[in-house]
């Protein structure tokens, strides 16, 4: 039987060419080599596993390289690339820091620095997690690592940058590593998968990548854990069970729950799914990361923001497509409201049963089955035709009801059967009265007419301005807020089908407090005036030149009481008065 090796080890990159997501810095790097120039210190940045360490050993292999190819990638075949590639190199050598973090190992390496490489230019060192060293270690290095000798090279490898001293930072080449993609991870996992012969669907690699959180190390680790548990043919649900991973269905179902109002089923889901042991936190984390993804999916342009399979990437443009903006953004506030105070509930069930409750009361407001919103204009126009009826019938009722009498006395002549008239409830006495008969006669009491208000014909703009004089009326307990909205000046205009409603304040002050304190509120009043949701509040400052300039300070006001009056003026001059 042959040793076994972990896919992190038997496909690590060992070029440039190999390295996943660094392109920049393996290009860099390259090009420092082939134009000879090399700096004698470097540091590699970054999160755990994304090719810090690896890039390393490349670059310290490829500066020895007696025959790199075109591209700059090593030969194989000089001593060097043999001697790195069987582990026995003396010119690359390799410090943990983590473990050999004293000075005694510093002054040790310092030591072996003075040494000259036996085969290639330069001796190469590697200190993985740099920032494990002691303050008195990092003092020990800095001389060294400012001035080395012609064939030393360092490579500091950090996962903590914030942990090193400036001093070691200002001595060294910096790079930034970055944290790998999921499309790089999904493409590099299925190379890895078409060489192990492991067949493995797009779903089950993008819910390893996502898992990965960014490390390719620990992608390769997930998938040598999940062919373990599931073979060589892998399927989606045996993952998410062996990952324990909260499946995309249930926030499909969820949503599909919250558009139909249903927030029976939307319970029962989540016990079955607390029931599998899973976090409640997790599970509301994980549908908020899905209403972001229908706000994606349904928003044209960010395809490329969904790092999700093509499968997955239809499915949630579906959904989106059932589903308004207004919808998802309030979705979005409820969730992660409820992440918010999840920790400091009392009954951290509870907490999120409420929050289901009100994701499926959203429905009838925003989204679903129910008819599209009308603006104040074409409900005051309905308003006005049903008023024009009643009026009309009501005007043709003694005629009709003539009718009717001369209908039913031939009916009566002819033998006809006539249909009894509908008997009148006796008048309740004062001593007969109860709630009952009251709620009885209520009952009987004809609906009355619906009477049209009279901003009903006026042109739109007018309209808003005499709801915005109503909605700073509402304000009368609150004196300076009223005057700021029924003194400043408004103006009116028309944005993609929104109406905007700009008005205007004294200085910034105001509109910071406006803005911050008020406007949402404001928003809010006016729609509900209008009965029009698509109508949105601006504050601005009035312009210095439009603002009426007042004399505040004993000098201003004589300056301006002097140029309104001539004769003060006189006066002034003739007495030679100082008005400052």
């Amino acid at each position: 039987m042959s040793q076994y090796i972990v896919s992190a080890r038997k496909y690590r990159p060992d070029s440039f060419g190999t390295l996943i997501g660094q392109d920049n810095i393996a290009r860099t790097l390259s090009n420092s080599i082939k134009r000879g120039q090399l700096a004698h210190a470097y540091l590699f940045c970054g999160p755990r596993g994304v090719g810090k360490t690896t890039t390393a050993r490349i670059f310290a292999k490829m500066i020895n390289c007696v025959h790199p190819g075109p591209d700059m990638q090593p030969c194989g075949e000089c001593e060097s690339c043999v001697s790195f590639q069987e582990g026995r190199s003396y010119c690359i050598h390799e410090l943990d820091a983590a473990s050999n973090n004293s000075v005694e190992d510093i002054k040790a390496l310092m030591e072996q620095v003075q040494v000259p490489p036996q085969v290639g230019k330069y001796s190469v060192y590697i200190i993985d997690e740099v920032h494990m060293l002691s303050q008195s270690a990092f003092n020990a290095f800095l001389k060294t690592l400012e001035e080395p000798p012609a064939h030393a090279i360092f490579i500091l490898a950090t996962t903590e940058k914030h942990k090193i001293l400036p001093t070691i930072l200002s001595r060294c080449q910096t790079y930034d590593f970055n944290r790998i993609s999921i499309p790089d991870m999904v493409r590099n996992l299925r190379a890895i998968a078409t060489k192990e012969n492991v067949a493995i669907d797009d779903e089950s690699l993008h819910v390893i990548a996502s898992k990965a959180d960014g490390a390719m190390r620990d992608a390769l680790t997930i998938f040598d854990q999940t062919v373990a548990f599931c073979g060589t043919d892998v399927k989606y649900e045996d993952v998410i069970r062996n990952l324990n991973v909260l499946d995309y269905e249930y926030s499909f179902r969820l949503v599909d729950y919250f558009l139909s109002g249903d927030y029976g089923s939307a319970f029962l889901l989540f016990d079955e799914i607390l029931s599998k042991g899973f976090n409640a936190l997790h599970f509301v984390g994980s549908l908020s990361s899905h209403l972001r993804n229908l706000v994606v999916a349904r928003t044209g342009g960010l395809e490329s923001l969904l790092e999700l399979p093509d499968s997955l990437k239809k499915r949630y443009a579906t959904q989106a497509s059932r589903c308004s903006v207004q919808f998802l953004f309030d979705a979005l506030g409820i969730t992660t409201a409820c992440e918010t105070g999840y920790k400091a509930a009392v009954n951290p069930r509870l907490h999120i049963e409420y929050a289901l409750m009100r994701l499926s009361r959203l429905v009838p407001l925003t989204t679903g089955p129910v008819a599209p919103a009308e603006d104040a204009f074409s409900s005051a126009k309905k308003k006005a035709d049903a008023t024009e009826r009643a009026v009309s019938s009501s005007t043709t009722a003694p005629s009709s009801a003539k009718n009717n009498a001369d209908a039913t006395g031939s009916a009566s002549s002819s033998g006809a059967i006539q249909a009894p008239a509908p008997r009148r409830r006796p008048a309740k006495t004062g001593s007969a009265l109860s709630i009952n008969s009251i709620m009885e006669e209520k009952a009987e009491e004809p609906a009355p007419v619906e009477l049209v208000q009279e901003e009903v014909a006026l042109p739109e703009d007018e309209l808003v301005r005499l709801k915005w004089k109503e909605l700073a009326g509402e304000y009368s307990s609150k004196p300076r807020l009223a005057s700021m909205l029924s003194g400043g000046n408004i103006q009116l205009t028309e944005e993609n089908g929104v109406k905007l409603v700009e008005f205007f304040v004294v200085n910034e002050a105001q509109k910071q407090w406006v803005e911050e304190k008020m406007l949402r509120e404001l928003e809010k009043k006016l729609r509900d005036l209008l009965s029009c949701s698509k109508v949105n509040v601006v504050v601005s400052v009035t312009p210095m030149e439009e603002s009426e300039k007042k004399p505040y300070m004993p000098e201003e006001k004589a300056k301006d009481l002097m140029e309104k009056n001539p004769e003060v003026r006189a006066f002034v001059a003739d007495m030679g008065l100082d008005t400052k």
